[in-house]
C-alpha cells in the first residue's frame, strides 16, 4: 500500500448540491423550497400552535381549573405496608429513616400514614401526618403515633 494510491471509499463522496445557481443546476427557480408562501421566505420559523392563520385551538377553548400553589403533597403509606415491614424487619418502631432505607419513600417526601389494612403489632410510628383512622388503630394496640414537625 502506498499513499499515492489511496482513494475515498466508493460512494462516500457525492456531488455538492448547489442551490439557486440557475435552471441548469436542477436546483434553480425556487431553490428546492417549493412554491410561494411563508415557508419559501428566509427567516421563516414555525410558530408554536400556529394553524395557518386560523384561530389556534388553544385560544378557542376557555381556560378552566385551578392549581393550588400552596398544596402539600404527601407520600401515603398504609398500615398494611407497616405490618409487612414489621414482619420483615421484626421492629417495634417505624420512623422516616426506616421507610427510606426500605425504599418505601425517598428523602424529600413528606409521609402520611393512612388506616387502610390491619395492624397486629403495637408500633411506635413517627411521620409527617396521620389520618384519624390510622391513629385510632395504632393507639388501640397500645402503640404511639408521633407527628414530626
Amino acid at each position: 500500500m502506498r499513499l499515492d494510491t489511496l482513494k475515498p471509499a466508493k460512494g462516500s463522496l457525492g456531488k455538492e448540491k448547489r442551490i439557486g445557481r440557475g435552471e441548469g443546476s436542477g436546483h434553480g427557480g425556487t431553490s428546492t423550497r417549493g412554491m410561494n408562501g411563508a415557508k419559501q421566505r428566509s427567516g421563516y420559523s414555525d410558530k408554536l400552535g400556529f394553524q395557518g392563520g386560523q384561530m389556534p385551538i388553544h385560544r378557542q377553548l376557555p381556560k378552566h381549573g385551578f392549581k393550588n400553589l400552596n398544596r402539600v403533597e404527601y407520600k401515603v403509606i398504609n398500615l398494611s405496608s407497616l405490618q409487612q415491614l414489621c414482619e420483615k424487619l421484626n421492629v417495634t418502631s417505624v420512623n422516616k429513616e426506616t421507610l427510606i432505607e426500605n425504599g418505601l419513600v425517598s428523602k424529600k417526601d413528606l409521609v402520611k400514614i393512612l388506616g387502610n389494612g390491619e395492624l397486629k403489632v403495637a408500633l411506635n410510628v413517627s411521620a409527617d401526618a396521620f389520618s384519624k383512622s390510622a391513629i385510632e388503630k395504632i393507639e388501640a394496640l397500645k402503640g404511639s403515633a408521633t407527628v414530626i414537625k
